[in-house]
């Protein structure tokens, strides 16, 4: 018996063996979850972040055309081929190469930001939710403030509801996204087209014109002080905001299931018709609300915040609400599911639906606290710095390690529960990501290549180093 077929569980999702052929998916199911999870509740709080940051309205659309393609790219040539190759979690995967000790530690930290991204699609769907009673969406002055009560309850709500569906596995998971993606994608262009409509931009000249758009710029940075979002930052942050899912690897625990490459090319539906025509429907829909009722897009505080809730409500109804509330479902399913699988390598012998609701309470309680979401534009940024870079290990151990006289899957072949290479290759250089993002104020995206170009190429030289030395260590000691 082989050392995979013996670390079966029997969850039935191969969380310790590669996926076997008869589990293999076809690209239908990759394409509807793609479509779920892109097409979905963050699309209502990034889309209205750039236009509140300043961002043009043809830096927009041209910005994100660019930086959707190259994240598809990135998606297909960078991720699938090895996950097929594996056909292993990201998260077994590392424990190969890195040892069981030193993936614990980063299992628990991958888990507990997917968690945090989850619980601002716990919070979106609240929003919704709470339209139809008045129960109002207030973002607290304090980052880690909570709302009020009644807000508090629904987010208990909705967060029971995902848990639940993220726990019954992947084929779950994306039964939903396929069920729901169609709906949600023409509810999104409805989006679009109605806010166009209600600020009578309705001819190709008041498009380009663009004043509309311009004049929403000014009263946000009225209210909230000036900022600016160029070109560049609307390019990278578009290829990066999933950095941890294609840079970082974590959609290896999607893609081992495909039966094919061309399941490769399935995040081109979430990339276009989510993060390219939904950002920017969603983005019309405060423009629309600040046009025609101004007063409804300030806070109490003041300043203007992105109600998902409210904005597709005043757009399309109830239909809106629906929508609202089934995009953060689909959203925070397939991140509860990752996070689940996170927590589940920190503690091996627990099962995966466990972990997974495990993932849901810690989400559903990030959500309680609505200035998370309020903060995506940065805070996609900086999750992709922190767990993107582990993918250069993965990268480098797959392609590299073989060709240059090392081993590959070195704590597996060695024994060791803790490869120090893999540690310091992968701490060093997010602890200055993260020093130049949160002390020098560099847009937390700009951080994530440099950190995963660094990664590679310090757990190269570092295991030059480390594994000869082992292995001196070995030739030396005497036999017994």
């Amino acid at each position: 018996m082989t050392e995979e077929a013996s670390s079966a569980t029997p969850g039935g999702e191969f969380e310790r063996e590669p996926v076997p052929d008869s589990a293999l998916l076809g690209s239908g199911k990759f394409w509807g979850m793609y479509a779920g999870e892109h097409a979905a509740g963050t699309e209502f709080m990034i889309g209205p972040l750039f236009l509140a940051a300043g961002a043009s309205l043809s830096d927009l659309i041209l910005g994100l055309l660019l930086g959707n393609v190259l994240a598809v790219l990135t998606w297909r040539f960078l991720v699938v081929p090895i996950a097929m190759a594996k056909r292993l979690t990201l998260y077994y995967q590392l424990e190969r190469i890195s040892g069981g000790s030193l993936v614990k530690f980063y299992n628990l930290v991958n888990g507990l930001l997917f968690c945090f991204l989850a619980g601002a699609m716990v919070t979106v769907s609240a929003s919704a939710v709470g339209v139809p009673f008045d129960i109002t969406f207030d973002v607290p002055s304090n980052m880690f403030g909570l709302s009020n009560p009644s807000f508090t309850v629904l987010v208990a709500i909705v967060g029971v509801v995902i848990a639940a569906v993220a726990a019954g596995g992947y084929e779950r998971v994306a039964r939903v996204a396929n069920i729901a993606a169609p709906w949600m994608i023409a509810v999104f262009a409805a989006c679009g087209i109605v806010s166009l409509a209600q600020m009578e931009a309705t001819s190709v000249a008041a498009l380009s014109e663009g004043k509309f758009w311009d004049d929403a710029i000014a009263f946000v940075q009225e209210k909230n002080g000036p900022q600016t979002f160029g070109f560049w930052q609307i390019v990278v942050f578009a290829w990066l905001c999933n950095g941890a899912m294609h840079f970082g690897m974590a959609d290896l625990s999607i893609f081992r299931f495909a039966r094919s490459k061309a399941s490769g090319w399935a995040p081109a539906i979430g990339m276009f018709l989510g993060h390219y025509m939904a950002w920017i429907a969603a983005a019309l829909l405060l423009a629309a609300l600040i046009k025609i009722q101004p007063s409804l897009a300030v806070g109490e505080d003041g300043k203007v915040t992105a109600n998902p809730g409210l904005l597709a409500f005043q757009s399309l109804g109830w239909a809106g609400i629906i929508c609202v509330v089934i995009a953060g479902w689909t959203t925070a399913n397939p991140t509860i599911y990752r996070a689940g699988l996170a927590f589940q390598g920190v503690l091996p012998k627990t099962s995966r639906t466990a972990m997974t609701l495990v993932a849901g309470a810690v989400a559903t309680i990030a959500g309680a606290f609505p200035n998370l979401s309020a903060q995506l534009l940065g805070f996609v940024g900086t999750y992709g710095t922190v767990l993107g870079p582990m993918g250069a290990v993965i990268f480098v151990d797959f392609y590299l390690m073989k060709r240059l006289g090392l081993r590959d899957e070195y704590a597996r072949h060695s024994g060791t529960r803790f490869n120090i290479a893999v540690l310091v290759a992968w701490l060093l250089p997010v602890a200055v990501g993260l020093y130049l993002i949160l002390w020098q104020g560099l847009f937390a995206a700009y951080a994530v290549i440099p950190c995963w170009i660094v990664c590679g190429l310090l757990y190269l030289v570092l295991s030059k180093f480390t594994q000869k030395e082992l292995a001196d260590q070995a030739n030396a000691s005497p036999n017994i």
